[in-house]
């Protein structure tokens, strides 16, 4: 008898073990499906988060409309506009707000341009083709707004020959004395500060001041917003000067270190 009851005692524990070894693995196969829940989850936000960075769309805009832009010196504020044909193609004549960075070396040099990530850019050339293989960089590099523009050979633009450059061109060309650099602002502005060497010539003034500046050295413009600078670079050209740069971002665009 104490036998048997030994027996029935021996089996019954061992049932309860096995039952209580048993009941532990749904709880760790609960957390192995949990956990195997979550990683899709992690999927699809690494795939939204890739959606929000998507390249911009390469918009078109007809010859009518940039020249529309180029002829209002309010809009022109807004964009940016690119020529990327070559240097001696652009000193030809180019649509009026342009600045140059031929498409050979575009990719090399777009870095100039990271302050205008997030402003309207429009690249132009003769076709239509160069422009739009430097539009698809920009847009590659992270630029949000890009439009390719109708060529100078498919639209009538209002051409000029005075060079557009960018703000920081002008600084480093105030650091070379055998440049001219001409602050077209009134003497009061220019008496509160501006750019190192340069002189002062209103525009109102350009007409009988012009034999001040030199027919034979590099001529380099600016103003308030650029419109001025623009009208007094367009005077040289016509006088003559071949090498005239007008800064497109004036000091009401730019920061520039200002000296008095």
């Amino acid at each position: 008898m104490k036998k048997l009851l030994l027996t029935l005692a021996l089996v019954s524990a061992l049932t309860v073990t096995g039952c209580s070894n048993n009941s532990d693995k749904p709880a760790e196969n609960e957390k192995k499906t949990e956990q195997n829940a979550e990683k899709p989850a992690e999927k699809t936000e690494e795939k939204a988060e890739e959606k929000t960075e998507e390249k911009a769309a390469i918009k078109e805009m007809k010859g009518a409309d940039l020249e529309a832009i180029e002829q209002d010196k309010k809009k022109k504020e807004t964009v940016l506009v690119v020529d990327v044909r070559s240097k001696e193609e652009y000193d030809q004549g180019h649509v009026k707000w342009a600045i140059n960075m031929p498409i050979d070396t575009f990719e090399q040099e777009v870095s100039k341009l990271d302050a205008y990530k997030d402003k309207a850019v429009i690249t132009v050339c003769n076709t239509g083709k160069k422009s739009q293989k430097a539009a698809e960089i920009l847009v590659d590099k992270g630029f949000k707004d890009v439009t390719n523009a109708e060529g100078v050979k498919k639209f009538e633009y209002k051409l000029v020959k005075f060079a557009n450059i960018l703000p920081e061109d002008l600084v480093k060309a105030s650091e070379d004395t055998n440049n001219v650099i001409v602050d077209v602002r009134d003497k009061k502005d220019y008496d509160a500060g501006h750019i190192k060497n340069a002189i002062n010539i209103p525009l109102n003034e350009a007409d009988a001041r012009l034999s001040e500046i030199p027919t034979d050295k590099p001529v380099y413009t600016y103003c308030y917003s650029g419109n001025k600078s623009s009208k007094l670079a367009q005077k040289l050209i016509d006088r003559g000067n071949k090498e005239v740069f007008n800064s497109l971002d004036g000091t009401k665009e730019h920061d520039y270190e200002l000296v008095k």
